[in-house]
């Protein structure tokens, strides 16, 4: 077989093998929305953890939500499987107000047990209180 010819066969090959795959590990995401202004809140670090099975919990990503309040990918989503995760929003960082927020962080803790989906974990934001939800 001339090289040209079993290169673009293994090049087919890889291609075809790339997307028969399916998902194997879960992905995450999140967003905040602060209802006092009507918009996502930028700036806010989030840590990603996973629970162990001694109940400790190692983190498996990090990040900031963007100006929109999202953080579109938190972790490797090969490292995500099922299991029990949390999500610890700091919200110290807000420098717009003149007072400390009344909650310093928000953790959410979830199960996580379809290692092929999506997870979004939204949390919605006022200055004395929260809420959550699955979103899509």
């Amino acid at each position: 077989m001339p090289i040209k010819m079993f290169a673009a066969s293994l090049a087919l090959g890889l291609a075809v093998a790339s997307v028969a795959t399916p998902a194997t590990a879960a992905e995450v995401s999140t967003h905040i929305l602060d209802l006092s202004r009507g918009t996502g809140r930028g700036g806010v670090p989030v840590t990603l953890a996973r629970q162990a099975s001694d109940g400790g919990w190692t983190i498996v990503g990090r990040g900031t939500t963007d100006a929109e309040g999202r953080v579109r990918q938190l972790g490797e989503p090969r490292a995500i499987g099922a299991g029990i995760y949390r999500l610890q929003f700091d919200m110290t960082g807000r420098s717009d107000t003149a007072a400390a927020p009344f909650f310093p962080e928000i953790i959410l803790t979830f199960r996580v047990t379809d290692a092929a989906a999506h997870y979004h974990v939204p949390v919605v934001v006022s200055p004395y209180g929260y809420s959550t939800y699955r979103g899509s």
